[in-house]
């Protein structure tokens, strides 16, 4: 049977190695093995039996790039595989097969370079302008892969076939092959095929460069993100292939230009992939207008003014090509031998990067835009993170160099990578990883572990190191991600004066946070920092100073965030929380003036709010307030009655609630004589009836408190029907079906 064998053995290990069933590859494996065990006659049969395995074939990956290149070191297995791979797969229906296969056929070519020249690229090159779309689709890929697979083994093309190949992507574009059906696939195919070709060094001609870069340019201002991402890296490699060593100056300033133009577009696709590009540029691009570049990134990377031109993947993409634009720069600058004159371009660029870079980059982890996808926000903040890593190291880089080739000199530069600088860098990553979102937490804390030990460069100027190495320690198995392990490690941070007010700004987002889980996690780590034993004086004082800073911040980030509701809503929440726990309670005069702040600023924040969950937290803060003492709890207790003639019953019915807590608490609000009457009036109102009702019995409990009635205020009194109009479907007192969802916490 040994001739049969012989036929037999290469369609076996074809159908075992590339049938995209595993299944159908196992059952081949099996009988192949099961060939080699019996008959004894097949070459190699044991070491092949060995590579493809039960396991190892039921990856399609491992099977196509290793199995089978393993294979076809054996005699007679090269050609029935490559044979395989052009006739069946570069055309199958499956697009990732396609694209696996034109790998699998380039893996291939080491053994017999000529043949696929001569044989494999032949048939290649005219399939690419077949009329069905699998086929040029894979041929186009294949193509290219094949290609670039025999530069990396030191063959030579001939003339006529690097001609053919050059003209290739010309001779689709005039078939017109992207139109219609398979349009897309067809572009990221052409990117692709450009990369290899230029990573190739295959011979074009002026002319067709010319349509190359039109044709990635093209590609670049696609909607679809994988077809921009397959024209940048074809850019990347194309520029310095053949836009490099041949350029001149005008040809350098007109794609610079032309990109820098694209970032403002109206079409927000061109703006992300114009972005892209400018960020895989080399240097020798960029050379002449590197500082346009920053400072235009610099710029798109920051929230657009009109509501209606925001685009978070823009901003993504502009943070990116910021950073990239950045490194190009630094790595190819010659920094020693221009450190004597501050003015050269080299220190500059330092210079841009830490006033306009970084600020730039600061500014973009404030960026919570939010659209129907959810927090888009958040993949802005994620690049920004990694951006002010790398520029953290560039900088630091930079600052060692100077330091080490100017100590003879004695001459001395201030750094630029300084303590103010580190400081709004850690502390803006901190926030990142004591916010919600679990995956921006363990990514906010594995840049944190990578720049406090970092050694080359190392980062300098970090406030409380030692103490950051302990609550990050170097260890890659930690789970940032977890909330009941992260929070207790990073609250650690608010006794740290450099650190606490980015902790706090942060940590509220989680405290009066939706989310259950997160919410529990992250309070309960905050308490049991706050409630330290009072077992000796010391410990008292230090669970003082600890509420004394804590309250300072809190205030901080309610004037910092004023009537922005995406933090000033959780805050309260957590200010509520806190109070509830008997926190601030204790701190006298300190306590006073926290007091006054957090009522200063309901006083602001529940003016006209629909919010029903910020109504519901303010309301709560004002009854815990009014039952202190004097003088803060007297302005509460007024604010807190003004809510009884609110438009919405159900608050109105909330604050009576808390109104009734609050007098059964402080017995000083209310003259004695009249504190039974007030009760009595509280309980038995129907608050959440008409609302005029309500007003009336608000002024009765105005008089009773003692208080002036011209401080009081309650609008419009006068109802609809003695102002002759129609009433409005409840909505006074309703406030309509979203005030419903929205106290719901949705």
């Amino acid at each position: 049977m040994k001739c049969v064998l012989e036929k037999l053995a290469p369609h076996l290990l074809t159908v075992a190695c590339y049938d995209r069933e595993v299944n159908c590859r196992r059952a081949a494996a099996a009988a192949f093995q099961e060939n080699v065990g019996r008959q004894g006659n097949y070459l190699h049969g044991i070491d092949i039996v060995n590579s493809a395995d039960y396991f190892s074939l039921s990856s399609r990956i491992n099977s196509y790039l290793h199995v089978a290149v393993h294979i076809a070191e054996y005699d007679g297995y090269v050609y029935p595989f490559a044979e395989e791979l052009l006739d069946n797969k570069i055309g199958h229906w499956d697009k990732g097969l396609r694209e696996l296969a034109s790998e699998a056929l380039s893996a291939l070519v080491k053994y017999d370079p000529r043949y696929f020249e001569h044989f494999v690229l032949e048939k290649l090159i005219p399939s690419t302008l077949s009329s069905d779309l699998c086929l040029r689709h894979g041929a186009i890929l294949a193509a290219g892969e094949v290609a670039l697979a025999l530069h990396q083994c030191q063959y030579t093309l001939t003339t006529d076939k690097q001609k053919q190949l050059a003209g290739l992507v010309s001779a689709i574009e005039k078939a017109r092959l992207y139109r219609g059906k398979g349009g897309e696939i067809m572009r990221s195919a052409v990117s692709r095929f450009i990369e290899c070709i230029s990573l190739s060094g295959v011979a074009i001609p002026n002319k067709i460069r010319q349509s190359l870069l039109d044709t990635l340019t093209e590609n670049l201002r696609h909607p679809n993100s994988q077809i921009q991402s397959a024209a940048v890296k074809a850019l990347d490699h194309f520029v310095r292939a053949y836009l490099v060593a041949a350029s001149s100056v005008g040809t350098s300033s007109t794609i610079v230009s032309k990109y820098l133009q694209q970032l403002t577009d109206p079409n927000v696709a061109v703006r992300r992939g114009s972005a892209m590009a400018l960020g895989v540029l080399p240097y020798e691009i960029l050379a002449d207008r590197w500082k346009d570049v920053i400072l235009k990134l610099c710029k798109s990377s920051a929230i657009e003014d009109n509501p209606e031109d925001r685009d978070a993947e823009a901003r993504v993409n502009a943070v990116k090509g910021l950073v990239l634009v950045c490194k190009t720069l630094n790595q190819a600058s010659k920094l020693p031998a221009m450190l004597l004159s501050e003015q050269d371009c080299c220190l500059s660029l330092y210079h841009l990067m830490k006033n306009e870079v970084m600020t730039s980059l600061l500014r973009a982890l404030d960026d919570y835009s939010v659209d129907n996808r959810g927090d888009v926000g958040s993949w802005v903040r994620e690049a920004a993170m990694e951006g002010l890593e790398e520029c953290t190291y560039i900088l630091s880089s930079v600052d060692s160099t100077i330091k080490s080739n100017t100590r003879e000199s004695g001459s001395e530069i201030l750094p630029f990578f300084d303590e103010k600088l580190a400081t709004s860098v850690i502390g803006g990553i901190v926030k990142q990883a004591v916010e919600k979102m679990d995956k921006l937490r363990e990514a906010a804390a594995k840049v944190l572990q990578r720049i406090l030990y970092n050694t080359k460069p190392f980062v300098p100027f970090i406030p409380y190191r030692e103490k950051l190495e302990k609550i990050i320690p170097d260890e890659s198995e930690t789970k940032w991600g977890v909330p009941n392990f992260s929070y207790p490690r990073f609250v650690e941070l608010l006794q740290l004066s450099s650190y606490s007010r980015f902790v706090v700004s942060g940590l509220v987002i989680s405290a009066g946070g939706l989310q259950d889980s997160l919410r529990k996690a992250s309070v309960g780590a905050l308490l049991d920092f706050l409630q330290v034993a009072d077992s000796t004086e010391v410990e008292h004082q230090k669970r003082k100073s600890r509420e004394k800073m804590l309250s300072s911040d809190i205030l901080w980030v309610l004037q910092q965030y004023k009537r922005c509701d995406r933090v000033i809503v959780p805050t309260l929440k957590t200010i509520e929380i806190l109070f509830s726990s008997k926190i601030f309670f204790d701190m006298e005069a300190d306590g006073r003036s926290f007091f006054a702040g957090v009522l200063e600023c309901l006083v602001v924040e529940l003016k006209v709010s629909k919010d029903f969950g910020k109504l519901y937290a303010g309301i709560a803060i004002l009854g815990y307030i009014a039952s202190t003492s004097e003088p803060t709890n007297i302005g509460a207790f007024k604010h807190l009655l003004t809510f009884l003639s609110h438009r919405y019953p159900k608050i109105r019915k909330a604050c009576a609630e808390q109104l009734y807590l609050v007098l059964l608490q402080n017995s000083d609000l209310v003259p004695e004589e009249k504190m039974e009457g007030a009760v009595e009036i509280i309980s038995e109102t129907c608050w959440d009836g008409d609302v005029d009702g309500a007003r009336k019995q608000l002024v009765e409990l105005w008089k009773m408190a003692g208080l002036e009635l011209g401080e009081l205020k309650l609008g419009n009194r006068a109802s609809r029907k003695t102002r002759g109009e129609k009433p409005r479907s409840n909505e006074d007192e309703d406030a309509s079906y979203s005030s419903l969802v929205e106290s719901s916490g949705f």
